[in-house]
C-alpha cells in the first residue's frame, strides 16, 4: 500500500513538472514577410503583443490594402477602446446606425465600440472599401482624443505639398498626426491622403499611436489641497 502511494505521488509530481515545463502562452509564430518593410520591428512588436495578426500564422501581407473593417477593428483593438463603462438596456448592433455594416460578423463589434468611443464614422460607411490614409488619420487621432492623448498644445503646422488633396475637414487631424510623429510624410513631402493605406502603414501607424499615449501622461490632481 505504501509503494503505491509513493508511485501515485511520483507520477503526479511528473505529470505536474512536464505541464509546467512549457510556457503558458506560447508566443505567436513570427511573421515571415515583412523583412526589409519600413517598420517591420513594430509591425512585429504589434503582433507578438497580440494586437495584429496576419492573414496566416507566418504571412502578413504587409503592401495588400486595408479595408474600412479591418482598420476600424486595428483602431478599437490597438487602443483598448471598450463598452465597459456603458450599461445599455439593450445591447446595440450595427445596423442600429450604419447602412452597409452587418450584425453578428466578426467586426460587428468593432463598429459598435467605435461609435460609443467617439469615432465618427459616417452613417454610409462602407467595410469593404479600401480605406485611404486620409480616413484612417482622421479615425485614429479621434480615437486617441476619446482616450485623452492629445496634448493642448499650439502646433507649428507642417508643409504637405500635396495638402490640396486632403479634405478640408481632415486636416487638423492629419497636422497634429505629423506633429506627434504618428504618421509621417515621404521624401518627397507628400502624405497620399487619397491613396489606400497598406497593412503594413496602418499597424506602423498604432505603434506610434500606442507609443504616444504611453508618454503622453495627465497631471496629476494632488491629494491633498495645497496650501
Amino acid at each position: 500500500m505504501k509503494k503505491n502511494i509513493i508511485a501515485a505521488f511520483t507520477a503526479g509530481a511528473l505529470l505536474t513538472l512536464t505541464l509546467s515545463a512549457g510556457p503558458l502562452h506560447a508566443a505567436p509564430a513570427k511573421f515571415t514577410d515583412i523583412q526589409g518593410v519600413p517598420g517591420a520591428d513594430k509591425i512585429e512588436s504589434l503582433h507578438q503583443e497580440g494586437l495584429i495578426k496576419g492573414v496566416s500564422d507566418h504571412l502578413f501581407k504587409p503592401e495588400e490594402q486595408l479595408n474600412t473593417a479591418q482598420g476600424v477593428q486595428l483602431i478599437v483593438d490597438g487602443l483598448d477602446l471598450n463598452l465597459n463603462a456603458i450599461r445599455f438596456i439593450k445591447m446595440p448592433v450595427p445596423s442600429d446606425y450604419f447602412k452597409a455594416v452587418k450584425d453578428g460578423v466578426w467586426y460587428s463589434d468593432a463598429f459598435i465600440r467605435a461609435q460609443y468611443n467617439s469615432i465618427k464614422l459616417p452613417q454610409d460607411i462602407d467595410p469593404s472599401k479600401p480605406m485611404t490614409r486620409e480616413q484612417y488619420t482622421v479615425f485614429l487621432m479621434q480615437a486617441i482624443e476619446a482616450k485623452g492623448g492629445l496634448p493642448m498644445i499650439k502646433i507649428q503646422p507642417v508643409d504637405i505639398t500635396d495638402e490640396s488633396d486632403l479634405t478640408p475637414d481632415a486636416q487638423g487631424a492629419v497636422q497634429r498626426s505629423l506633429v506627434l510623429k504618428i504618421s509621417t510624410l515621404d521624401a518627397n513631402g507628400q502624405f497620399h491622403p487619397q491613396q489606400a493605406i497598406t497593412r503594413a502603414e496602418a499597424a506602423v501607424m498604432m505603434y506610434n499611436a500606442i507609443e504616444h499615449m504611453n508618454s503622453f501622461t495627465t497631471p496629476q490632481i494632488p491629494e491633498t489641497p495645497e496650501k
